[in-house]
C-alpha cells in the first residue's frame, strides 16, 4: 500500500515546471494555500488551477481536507505533503517507520522486510544531502538497498545500513545516535529505488532490551533521538512519540535533459518567466529553474519572477553602510551619498561638500589649459596633415602618377590598382619585420593582407635614377598588362612614397631555392619534376620575350625569383626587377644589379643588357636542377672555382659530368636524357650572346624532355631516346601526336614537399 501511495506521489510530483505545459497559466482565483500550506503553481486545488498534461493523466490536483484534529491539511490520493519548494526542487512528505517487533504468539520477529518504494519511472531521487538512514533500538542491525538495474545506481544494486546496540554497562543518551540504542548511516547520491530490512541474527526478542527496533529512511534534521525510544517496557516509545510517520525530503528536476539541451528549444523550455535562470542538477541529468539573482519568485509563471527590493526588505541587512543611500535598480541596488555630501556610500565615508568655489576656479583653469593644448594639437596635427599631403601629390608627380592614372582612364578592362600608403601600412601591420619574406638588392618584400582578403606581396622598392622615377608609373602599367599562368600577377602600386612600392599575388610555397637547396639537399625531387619546373620557368621567360607587348627583359633570373605555388606549379617573379627603362622604342630592359653567379659575364663588359642575358642565368638555374649546388660556392678554396658554371664547364670538358649531376636523379633516369639537359645548359651559358639559343628554343627543347619523361618512352634506349629527341614535334606520327598530348599526369610530384 505504502509503495502505491508513493507512486502515486511521485506521478504528481515528476515534472514540476515541466516544458510540455509552460504556456498555459492557471487562474488568479486559484486557492494557493491549504491550513499551513502554500500551494505552489504547478500544484493546485480545484479545476483549471494546476497542471494537466494530458494523454498520461499525469495530474498536480490536490485537495484540502479537513482532518480529525480539526485542521485543513493538503493531500493527494490520502497521501499528506508536508511543503513544496519549486526553487529548490525539494519535496517533503510523509513516510511510515517499519518495525521489527516480536510475536508472542508465534515467537518470532515480524516482518523482517519492508515494501519495495521504487521511484525509477519518475524524476525524483532520494535525497542524500538531507536523508538518512536510521536504526532504533538494542541489538538491532538492519540496512537499505536498491533494485539491481536501478536506473541511477548505474544498473548495480546497492547496499548500506548499521546497527544500534546496547551492551551492558553502555550508556544511552539522547540527541547521540552514534550506535548506542540508535545509529544512522548516508545513502549515496541519485538513488530512486530502496527497501529497508532487518537482519535475522538479532539477539532473542523480548529481552530487557526492549521489544521492538525500527528502521526508516528520515529527513535528518527533523530526526531527534531520545533514550525512551528503546525503553525495555516501551512506554513513550518511537512509534508513540512519532505516530508512526516521520518526514523524508526527495529531490527532484524538471526534465531528464541538461539546461544546454533545453535552451535549444526556448519554446518547450520549463522556465517561462523572465529574469529567470536554468540550473542543471547535481544528481546527474536534468535541471531545474531559479529567479536570476536580485529577483524572487515563481519562475514557472509568466513574469513570476520579481524584482527585489534590497533598500526595503527587511530579509535582508540593509546592504549599503550609509542608511538612506540605498537606491533600488532592476536585479540589484546602489549606494549614492546624500545631497551635499560626497564619498562612498558602499563604504560608509559621505563626508559634507567643502566649499566650491576653489573647486570652481581650479576647474575652470585646467578645462581652459585643456581646451588650450587640445587646439595647439589639431592645429599642429592639421598642419602636418596637409605637409604630408603636399608630399604624398609630390610623390605621385615624381613617379609618373599623374601620367599613369590618364591612362588608366582611356584604357578600359585594366585591372590595376592605385593603393595608398595607409592601406599598404594596415596590410603589413605598419611594415611589421615579423611579416619580411626577404630581403635582396632591389628592395624588401612582406607579406599583407588586404580589406578584401586577398593576400599580397608587397615589395618596397629601391630607386636611385630620376629618369626611372618619372618613367615608373608608365612601366607599371605595361607591366600589369602581363598575363601568363606562370608570371606572378602584378595588382597594383603605391606612387605618393619616396620609393615606390609594388603589390604582386602571393605565391605561398616558396622558392625554388628552397625547393633544391633546402633540408640540406635530401629532399627527393625526381628528375620529372625538376624538367617541369624548368620548361615552365622557360616558357614564362619566352612570354616576356617574344609575346609581351611591348617585349620585357627579366635581368635577374635566378632560382630564389622562380616560386612554386600550392599545386607545384612555377611562378617566375620580379621581373622588371625595381624598374624599367626603355633603349629603344620597341624593348624594356632592366637597369639591374644582378646576383653573383648568374649574371651574364657579357654584360659585365659591355654593360648591355639583351634578352640572351636571361638566357645565360637561366642556364645557371638549369645547372641547380642537374647538381643541385649554388650557383655561388664562397667557401671554395684558391685552387677551386667558386661559380657554378665554371665548374660545370669545367666538368663537361673532361667528360666528367657524372661526378657534378645530382646522385638522386642519375639512379633514376637513363644519363642520356640527363645528358641531354646539360647540353641545353652548356648552349644557354655560352660566352658569345649571338650563339646562345633564344628563351623560345630553349622552352621547346625542355618541352621535348618533358613529353619523353611523361611516356614510356622516358624508359626506352639509349638509341631510341636519341632519335626521338632529335625529331621535330611535327614529323611524329599520328600515333605518337596522340599518346604525345596526353595531359601531364600529377603522379610525377610524388615525394616533392612544400619547402619550410
Amino acid at each position: 500500500m505504502q509503495a502505491e501511495i508513493f507512486l502515486t506521489l511521485l506521478a504528481v510530483l515528476a515534472s514540476a515546471c515541466p516544458a510540455a505545459g509552460a504556456a498555459w497559466q492557471p487562474s488568479e482565483a486559484c486557492q494557493r494555500r491549504c491550513g499551513d500550506v502554500d500551494i505552489p503553481y504547478p500544484f493546485g486545488i480545484g479545476r483549471d488551477c494546476y497542471l494537466y498534461t494530458g494523454d498520461n493523466d499525469i495530474t498536480f490536483g490536490l485537495t484540502c481536507n479537513l482532518t480529525a484534529d480539526g485542521i485543513y491539511k493538503p493531500f493527494c490520493y490520502e497521501q499528506e505533503i508536508l511543503s513544496v519548494s519549486v526553487a529548490r526542487g525539494k519535496a517533503r512528505v510523509r513516510t511510515d517507520i517499519q518495525p521489527w517487533c516480536y510475536n508472542g504468539t508465534s515467537r518470532s520477529m515480524d516482518p523482517q522486510f519492508a515494501p519495495w518504494i521504487d521511484f525509477s519511472d519518475s524524476s525524483f531521487m532520494l535525497s542524500d544531502e538531507e536523508n538518512r538512514f536510521t536504526v532504533v533500538g538494542c541489538n538491532s542491525l538492519a540496512y537499505v538497498s536498491s533494485m539491481e538495474g536501478s536506473q541511477f545506481t548505474n544498473g548495480y544494486e546497492y547496499m548500506t545500513g548499521c546497527m544500534a546496540t546496547c551492551p551492558g554497562g553502555g550508556r544511552v543518551e539522547n540527541g547521540s545516535c552514534s550506535g548506542m540504542g540508535c545509529c544512522q548511516a548516508a545513502i549515496p547520491r541519485g538513488v530512486n529505488t530502496y527497501q529497508e530490512k532487518f537482519n535475522t541474527s538479532r539477539a532473542a526478542a523480548g529481552s530487557s532490551s526492549g521489544p521492538c527496533s525500527y528502521a526508516v529512511l528520515v529527513e535528518a534534521a527533523a530526526f531527534d533521538f531520545r533514550t525512551g525510544y528503546v525503553a525495555a517496557d516501551g512506554g513513550g516509545g518511537f512509534m508513540e512519540s512519532t505516530g508512526g510517520t516521520v518526514p523524508l525530503v526527495l529531490d527532484w528536476v524538471v526534465g531528464k535533459e541538461t539546461c544546454l539541451e533545453a535552451k535549444r528549444n526556448a519554446s518547450a523550455s520549463a522556465c517561462v518567466s523572465g529574469n529567470s535562470a536554468c540550473v542543471d542538477s547535481r544528481n546527474g541529468p536534468g535541471y531545474l529553474c531559479n529567479c536570476s539573482i536580485g529577483y524572487r519568485g515563481n519562475p514557472c509563471l509568466l513574469d513570476g519572477c520579481r524584482d527585489i527590493n534590497e533598500c526595503e526588505d527587511r530579509s535582508i541587512e540593509y546592504p549599503c553602510s550609509v542608511p538612506g543611500t540605498c537606491v533600488n535598480t532592476p536585479g540589484g541596488f546602489s549606494c549614492a551619498c546624500p545631497d551635499k555630501t560626497t564619498g562612498n556610500a558602499y563604504t560608509g565615508t559621505c563626508e559634507a561638500k567643502k566649499s566650491l568655489l576653489g573647486v570652481h576656479v581650479a576647474m575652470g583653469v585646467s578645462v581652459s589649459v585643456v581646451v588650450l593644448v587640445i587646439s595647439m594639437a589639431c592645429a599642429c596635427i592639421i598642419r602636418e596633415k596637409r605637409s604630408l599631403d603636399t608630399v604624398k601629390r609630390k610623390y605621385f608627380k615624381q613617379h609618373g602618377g599623374l601620367l599613369l592614372f590618364e591612362e588608366m582612364k582611356s584604357k578600359q578592362g585594366i585591372s590595376f590598382t592605385l593603393f595608398t600608403r595607409e592601406e599598404l601600412e594596415e596590410a603589413t601591420s605598419k611594415f611589421d619585420e615579423r611579416n619580411v619574406l626577404g630581403k635582396g638588392g632591389n628592395g624588401t618584400v612582406y607579406k599583407g593582407t588586404l580589406k578584401d582578403g586577398r593576400t599580397v606581396a608587397i615589395k618596397k622598392c629601391k630607386l636611385t635614377n630620376e629618369r626611372q622615377k618619372k618613367e615608373f608609373g608608365k612601366e607599371m602599367l605595361i607591366l600589369s598588362q602581363i598575363n601568363h599562368r606562370n608570371i606572378v600577377k602584378l595588382y597594383g602600386c603605391c606612387l605618393e612614397v619616396e620609393v615606390p612600392m609594388l603589390v604582386y599575388e602571393f605565391i605561398p610555397n616558396g622558392t625554388l631555392y628552397q625547393l633544391v637547396h633546402g633540408s640540406g639537399g635530401s629532399l627527393l625531387v625526381p628528375l620529372a619534376t625538376r624538367v617541369k619546373i624548368a620548361h615552365e620557368a622557360a616558357e614564362a621567360l619566352a612570354y616576356l620575350h617574344s609575346w609581351a607587348s611591348p617585349p620585357i627583359i627579366h635581368g635577374d633570373v635566378k632560382s630564389p625569383n622562380i616560386l612554386i605555388d600550392e599545386s607545384y606549379a612555377v611562378k617566375v617573379a620580379d621581373f622588371g626587377a625595381s624598374t624599367l627603362a626603355p633603349t629603344d622604342e620597341a624593348q624594356l630592359v632592366t637597369f639591374v644589379q644582378g646576383t653573383c653567379g648568374y649574371l651574364d659575364p657579357e654584360y659585365m663588359q659591355t654593360c648591355k643588357l639583351t634578352d640572351r642575358s636571361d638566357v645565360y642565368s637561366f642556364g645557371v638555374v638549369l645547372l641547380e636542377l642537374l647538381t643541385r649546388r649554388k650557383a655561388l660556392n664562397l667557401q671554395a678554396t684558391e685552387d677551386e672555382d667558386k661559380t657554378l658554371s665554371s665548374q660545370f664547364l669545367l666538368a663537361a670538358s673532361a667528360n666528367r659530368l657524372d661526378e657534378i649531376v645530382d646522385a638522386q636523379i642519375v639512379s633514376q633516369q637513363s644519363i642520356e636524357l640527363i645528358e641531354q639537359m646539360a647540353e641545353l645548359a652548356k648552349q644557354c651559358l655560352r660566352m658569345d650572346s649571338e650563339k646562345r639559343p633564344s628563351m623560345r628554343e630553349v622552352a621547346e627543347e625542355l618541352g621535348k624532355l618533358r613529353k619523353v619523361l611523361q611516356h614510356p618512352w622516358g624508359q626506352q634506349s639509349s638509341g631510341e631516346l636519341q632519335g626521338l629527341l632529335a625529331r621535330s614535334p611535327n614529323t611524329y606520327s599520328e600515333i605518337e601526336l596522340s599518346n604525345a598530348c596526353v595531359s601531364y599526369d600529377d603522379s610525377a610530384y610524388i615525394g616533392v614537399q612544400s619547402p619550410r
